[in-house]
């Protein structure tokens, strides 16, 4: 003789979690994917991340702040770099200027010494002597004249 087996069912919800009624798939959704290609893809993917933040608890302000903030990075990012570079050639320009205008120096300097060691050789050849003593002049008590003053 064949015994059929017995089940036994219970309609009571263990302890923790609420009674439905009704008891909840373990499969998930299963949804119908359109055949063949679209042409947009950015629409295509707009449509995909919009399905999955009404999908999920995180909402779209969220992500679109997040987004929002990376492209503010990275356009600060781009700035402070141009900045840098525009300030890099501005001192490259000021250093090499620097060097010139003291090679300038350097250059009169040497012609400014060499117009003073021949000084005493262009004055003897023009019959001039050089000085036995210096002379000074006091102005201390000078006065001026009258008819200077005016």
């Amino acid at each position: 003789m064949a015994v059929a087996q017995r089940s036994v069912r219970s309609h009571s919800a263990p302890a923790g979690r609420p009674d439905d009624g009704e008891q909840r798939s373990t499969r998930p959704d299963l949804k119908v994917s359109r055949g063949g290609r679209r042409t947009n893809a950015v629409g295509d993917g707009l449509h995909r991340i919009l399905t999955w933040t009404r999908s999920r608890r995180a909402p779209l302000v969220h992500i679109v702040l997040a987004v929002t903030f990376l492209v503010a990075s990275l356009v600060g990012s781009l700035m402070f770099r141009t900045k840098m570079v525009e300030n890099s050639f501005e001192q490259t320009q000021i250093e090499s200027s620097i060097s010139e205008l003291t090679q300038d120096v350097e250059a009169d300097q040497a012609t400014l010494d060499d117009l003073e060691t021949s000084l005493p050789e262009k004055a003897e050849k023009m019959g001039m002597e050089p000085a036995q003593s210096s002379v000074t002049i006091d102005l201390n008590g000078y006065k001026a004249s009258e008819g200077e003053s005016k």
